[in-house]
């Protein structure tokens, strides 16, 4: 089963060339290159040309590189396409889908300026068109010639946007996050949750990771590198989750037990799809551990 870690996904400015330079000692499993929020209008350019120079030159080891375009409606979107499909990060983040036809369109454009096909689309999820069309955006990866391959909650868009207040709790958030959840996993996407915007409330980070997690969320998109350790910590599955699931696997593969759907480990009773999620559970498990080889 291959599978790629997404427990700490950072947002990095991509008019800031120091910040390029030492986003490749970080241990983010991806780095998203940003040339759309992060970047002044007379500066696009400037980034544009200084991103995709950084990810054609290399140096990131096995972090996943997405670069973050302008929307295609904007002055820059087409450009940064352009210029994003030549550069041929592992992914392109495009802002503000809001139907199937726009990542078609985004799809589309990638192949006809010539990203190899291990470019994949990742899609903002950060309208409320978005929320309301979550399921067409998801079904549209089935089409042929899709890339969509990641959802991520642009929470902050979502809270301007709605004029939701998050200041207590995520309770008024939960419509947005379980429903893009369902919606990426009905079609098989992976899901990144929004991001935190208190750097100096480390617990109130934590315990948000934590929620994330227990959602359903594959990790977290970050604005700082003090938040990677805790996401990287939370979204890995644990020692004693990467122990049983290879008892499941383990139990399963006994002659005795081949042909059953389900069995008794340590008085829990286990079944085939328990089986399913304890191989991606120790396939995440040994992805990070080769993340973490020198």
């Amino acid at each position: 089963m291959q599978v790629c870690p997404r427990r700490s996904v950072l947002y990095m400015p991509g008019s800031n060339a120091r910040a390029l330079e030492k986003s490749k000692s970080i241990p983010a499993d991806a780095l998203i290159l940003d040339l759309e929020d992060a970047v002044a209008p007379e500066a696009k350019e400037a980034a544009r040309a200084q991103v995709c120079a950084a990810v054609r030159a290399g140096g990131y080891g096995e972090r996943a590189l997405v670069i973050r375009i302008n929307g295609l409606a904007t002055p820059w979107g087409h450009a940064d396409l352009a210029a994003a499909a030549a550069a041929a990060p592992d992914a392109v983040l495009l802002p503000k889908p809001g139907t199937g036809d726009d990542i078609m369109r985004a799809s589309e454009a990638l192949a006809r300026a010539g990203a190899p096909n291990r470019t994949q689309l990742w899609a903002m999820i950060e309208t409320p068109l978005a929320i309301l069309n979550l399921a067409d955006i998801a079904s549209a990866s089935r089409q042929p010639g899709a890339r969509l391959a990641c959802f991520v909650l642009g929470t902050n868009d979502l809270v301007k946007e709605t004029r939701a207040d998050l200041s207590l709790n995520r309770r008024p958030a939960l419509y947005w996050l379980s429903a893009a959840i369902t919606a990426a996993r009905a079609y098989g996407l992976d899901v990144l949750d929004g991001v935190y915007n208190n750097l100096g409330d480390a617990a109130g980070f934590r315990r948000e990771c934590v929620h994330g997690r227990r959602l359903g969320f594959d990790g977290k998109t970050l604005i700082h590198p003090d938040q990677v350790a805790v996401a990287n910590e939370v979204f890995a599955p644990t020692a004693a989750e990467v122990a049983f699931a290879r008892q499941i696997i383990a139990a399963f593969a006994r002659p005795e037990n081949t042909a059953k759907g389900v069995i008794t480990i340590e008085g829990r009773m286990v079944e085939l799809l328990h089986a399913e999620t304890a191989r991606r559970t120790v396939a995440i498990a040994e992805a990070i551990e080769r993340m973490r080889a020198p």
